[in-house]
């Protein structure tokens, strides 16, 4: 089928479902530039398509997504304008992903972090292996936590718990994400593309306009958490790519001075 996403994301027919997966298996799928431009516009494209109904997002490889690729952190600290470029990508690819019209499900097949917990929680529907997590490390690499963590887990856990998990990075593995509301449920690495696609072809049974307006309905919620919250957290990231702090994070996870 035709994909002007390849090589950074895979796309396959399943009947009106389609699975999408980040394909940067030897990075975790940690995101480039090439990826995330790819993550911000697939959902209007697959929403063009009439003969899709749902979408189910996943990693290939061991991991969901590792987050943003902490080499490509570099070109972030000395190229400003590519870095602006970033930080309005991420506003677009929140917003992208909450006027989707189709219900997207996440399969979280491996580690969820950063960008990657903020992918998984922008789905409708998330469902986890039982041996996956999610973890938001932006504050322990020195970064504001922007396109997520901070305008939209409180909306799914207390305020107390999501400050507790974004202040420390701390990892949430998948049971407790379940407890806590990030997720739907847990189930076995081995079933959990099955069950995914299987819920996906449920949705895309029923009727879409009832569907996808009821999706529209309940995404305001989340349009007004971020009303204000995600530009002033996102400006906030971009200031924080000049800290000396994360500088020195990223200079020593990459061996680089």
């Amino acid at each position: 089928m035709d994909n002007p996403f390849a090589p950074e994301l895979l796309i396959e027919a399943h009947g009106a479902v389609r699975l999408v997966t980040l394909n940067r298996p030897e990075a975790m799928n940690a995101t480039n530039e090439a990826l995330h431009d790819a993550l911000i516009a697939v959902w209007a494209w697959l929403a063009a398509d009439d003969g899709v109904r749902a979408i189910v997002l996943t990693g290939a490889g061991t991991a969901f997504c590792a987050g943003g690729d902490m080499h490509h952190f570099l070109e972030l600290h000395d190229d400003p304008a590519l870095r602006q470029k970033e930080i309005d990508g991420a506003a677009r690819l929140v917003r992208e992903m909450v006027a989707c019209p189709l219900p997207i499900i996440a399969a979280v097949n491996g580690p969820a972090v950063g960008l990657g917990s903020n992918l998984a929680i922008l789905s409708d529907v998330v469902l986890m292996s039982e041996t996956a997590y999610l973890c938001d490390p932006h504050v322990s690499v020195g970064l504001t936590a922007a396109d997520g963590g901070a305008p939209f887990w409180p909306l799914f856990m207390s305020l107390s718990r999501a400050k507790e998990y974004l202040f420390s990075g701390a990892r949430i593995p998948a049971e407790t994400a379940v407890a806590l509301g990030l997720a739907s449920r847990a189930v076995t690495p081995d079933s959990l593309l099955d069950e995914a696609l299987a819920l996906a072809q449920t949705f895309a049974a029923q009727p879409a306009h009832a569907l996808q307006s009821t999706k529209k309905a309940l995404n305001m919620h989340l349009t007004r958490a971020m009303a204000g919250i995600l530009d002033y957290a996102l400006s906030e990231e971009y200031r924080s790519f000049d800290n000396a702090e994360h500088r020195a994070i990223v200079h020593k996870f990459t061996g680089t001075k």
